[in-house]
């Protein structure tokens, strides 16, 4: 997964960026890519890029690297709960 070397763990709660609302969980922790669960949506695979930090149990995001149709995900996420 890229340059960085963090530690994820199966079960830690995703975000993205600065958000303090969790959008799902990683599933699986592979050497080269993680599968993250979104809640309503399914799973997604990461490979690397999108990751800023993971610590504490937590995986942040990074909005920007996304790919469109997780990004969707989570924006379709976060409206149920608005809801």
């Amino acid at each position: 997964m890229g340059t960085h070397s963090f530690k994820v763990e199966v079960g830690d709660q995703v975000f993205v960026g600065k958000s303090v609302e969790e959008v799902g969980a990683v599933r699986t922790v592979a050497r080269d890519h993680l599968i993250i669960y979104i809640e309503n949506a399914g799973e997604f695979r990461i490979e690397g890029p999108e990751v800023i930090s993971a610590h504490d149990g937590k995986l942040v995001l990074d909005p920007e690297k996304l790919e469109p149709k997780l990004a969707e995900a989570i924006a379709d996420a976060h409206a149920r709960e608005t809801d």
